[in-house]
């Protein structure tokens, strides 16, 4: 078997890996991109992740605008989310592909010693030598252990659910998080009947109370119903339904629907790469360790995106890109130990965008607080959208007035959250977002309100 030798060996083609192999090799540095699918090129975001179910959403969202049935509407938007998947991942690979100095290579990457990789692609096997490796694998769905609990036909996990062209009449979701929650909204919004079922006694039980109660109150005004405190027993299929039992307080319940949907958190895509072979330390829950410029415990293999157990979000991998090449660089000026606030915006109805502190983490951090809050019922452009659930959140150190926090559930507040980081970013008070002249009408504004509220 010959071995090709090369400076660079990325394993995984999502926003960091791909980023990266571009950046290496315009620099002239010979560079090999080994992905295992090429349905993923691009990554999870761009294929399984956040492009798609966001296209999904929006069409949700104008489904009654369109005199089309629910199914037939459904399947469209499902066709229409295939047909921009399949143009973004093409663009993706020639992006790569037409660099001079990197060579995409499709197949199974795994380690056979820490500079050597063999990458299977089917019968074919060949080996890569590199001196530096950069794991950018990602995460996929965790499916618990539960009898009959598995993946196909009528079972799902985010990333084949959006692959269903039959429309789910009804849809039971495991797992009240941001993906489970999601997804209720979109399917409640196409027409589905949808029904979450969670061990926990609330939704989103690490968001403070007053915040998670608006957001159930949301989802239960567009139909979705809630199974607290039921404890998943068995799964069956077959051609026509998906057969759940569980229990609530002992109690045997049972429940059919068209489709049943897995959202209950993600893991790391480390087993298939044999990192023992190359002495990669991993944590307990398969993610590979790293300092603060994204070495594992053997310095030329780093670990890029979901894969490192940080913060998954693909603006995230973008980041972990500008650490590695700091590093490669200069050394790292830029790491994790200064990397700015991180928001993130999950797609409710409407939408949860977080930055910084809940006030239960600043209370349990020590803090000397300020709380403001503010409903959405009083923004003026909210009735413009004709959306006016949600609540507006604010956490200030009374100490120094700098903002810890901020929790925005309302329309717009994935646009509206980036102005309060860029304020948290130059260390402003918050004084100067309750004093800012913001436009008219719009979500925006309702900062000068929430943070003229601190007391």
């Amino acid at each position: 078997m010959t071995t090709k030798k090369v400076e660079n060996l990325i394993i995984g083609f999502g926003k960091a890996g791909k980023t990266l192999a571009n950046y290496l090799g315009n620099k002239g540095e010979k560079t090999v991109l080994v992905e295992k699918s090429p349905l993923m090129y691009g990554g999870t975001c761009i294929n399984v992740g956040c492009i798609p179910s966001k296209f999904l959403a929006t069409a949700a969202d104008r489904r009654s605008f369109s005199g089309e049935s629910d199914a037939e509407y459904y399947k469209n938007a499902v066709l229409q989310k295939k047909a921009l998947i399949a143009k973004l991942n093409k663009a993706n690979y020639d992006k790569v592909a037409s660099n001079e100095n990197v060579e995409v290579l499709d197949g199974l990457a795994s380690f056979k010693d820490e500079h050597t990789v063999q990458v299977r692609n089917g019968s074919e096997v060949s080996e890569v030598y590199a001196e530096r490796i950069f794991v950018n694998t990602g995460a996929r769905p965790f499916i618990p252990s539960v009898p009959g609990l598995e993946v196909g036909r009528r079972i799902h996990t985010s990333e084949t659910l959006m692959d269903l062209e039959e429309f789910p009449k009804s849809l039971a979701i495991l797992g009240s998080g941001f993906i489970g929650l999601e997804f209720a909204a979109s399917y409640a919004k196409f027409g589905t009947n949808v029904t979450i079922i969670d061990q926990g006694d609330r939704i989103l039980p690490r968001e403070d109370e007053d915040v998670a109660k608006e957001v159930l109150a949301s989802y239960q005004g567009l139909g979705v119903d809630f199974l607290f405190g039921a404890a998943l027993q068995q799964v069956s299929q077959d051609e026509k339904a998906v057969h759940l039992s569980y229990t609530v307080n002992g109690e045997k319940k049972e429940l059919s629907v068209d489709a049943f949907l897995v959202a209950t958190g993600r893991q790391a895509n480390t087993e298939e790469l044999h990192l023992e072979n190359a002495g990669v330390e991993v944590s307990e829950r398969g993610f590979i360790k790293v300092n603060e410029h994204l070495q594992s415990n053997k310095a030329h293999i780093f670990a890029m995106g979901d894969v490192n157990g940080g913060p998954q979000f693909t603006y995230i991998s973008l980041d972990d890109f500008r650490i590695v090449k700091s590093f490669l660089d200069n050394q790292g000026s830029y790491g994790r130990n200064n990397r700015q606030p991180v928001a993130f915006s999950a797609f409710l109805h409407p939408t949860f965008s977080r930055v910084g502190l809940s006030e239960k983490e600043a209370r349990e951090k020590g803090y000397k607080i300020k709380v403001a809050t503010l409903p959405v019922t009083a923004i003026p452009k909210a009735k413009i959208l004709g959306n006016q659930t949600g609540l507006y959140k604010a956490v200030v150190d009374a100490e120094n007035n700098q903002i810890l926090g901020v929790t925005l559930f309302g329309e717009e507040s994935h646009e509206v959250i980036n102005i309060v980081v860029l304020a948290m970013m130059t260390k402003q008070p918050y004084t100067v977002l309750a004093n800012q002249i913001f436009t008219h009408p719009t979500m925006a504004e309702a900062l000068n309100d929430l943070f003229g509220a601190v007391k």
